[in-house]
């Protein structure tokens, strides 16, 4: 690439192909390529929006739950904490999973893999950033692994922390009966 077409910008040098002119069909892909990015981030958001929905509504039900039991007085601290850790990470499992699932039904209503593909598996190995790159998504639809990956992330590290939030407050009930 000669000096002087970085400076003008890479686009045009790109565009160019070298023969000077830029081609004909750029304009139409671009707009085609901006039209097609609006949509997988519009159907993406609505997606992660209904999941960021699932996960409120089983974070409200965990704390509820963690503040109930934490008001009841038991004879064995230690059972209780356990009990109520492996409550807590179960509810959130299925929280996860149900979400895991929502993103194979969007990968279904819109064909975003492979004919033949397993969607729940594609679903968790975006969900869970796992990236095996044993499928992929068509390419009309190649930004939502990324979408998908960027949810579950946002939603594990929610997770995390009512974890640990409710693990301090056992923690706290157990310290005050011991």
């Amino acid at each position: 690439m000669r000096r002087s077409a970085w400076r003008t910008g890479f686009t045009v040098a790109w565009a160019r192909h070298g023969s000077g002119r830029i081609p004909s069909d750029f304009t139409g892909r671009l707009l085609n390529g901006r039209i097609g990015m609006l949509r997988q981030l519009l159907v993406g958001s609505a997606v992660s929006a209904c999941n960021i929905m699932i996960h409120a509504l089983v974070m409200v039900a965990v704390v509820s739950v963690a503040r109930a039991v934490g008001k009841k007085h038991t004879l064995h601290p230690r059972l209780f904490l356990i009990a109520v850790m492996v409550a807590t990470v179960s509810v959130l499992m299925i929280g996860h999973a149900s979400e895991v699932l929502v993103w194979a039904l969007a990968y279904e209503l819109v064909n975003a893999a492979p004919s033949g593909a397993d969607l729940a598996y594609f679903a968790f190995v975006n969900y869970a950033t796992l990236g095996y790159g044993d499928i992929t998504p068509v390419e009309p639809w190649r930004l939502l692994g990324p979408i998908t990956a960027m949810n579950g992330m946002l939603l594990f590290g929610w997770s995390t922390a009512v974890i640990f939030e409710v693990l301090r407050r056992a923690l706290m009930k157990v310290d005050m009966l011991s």
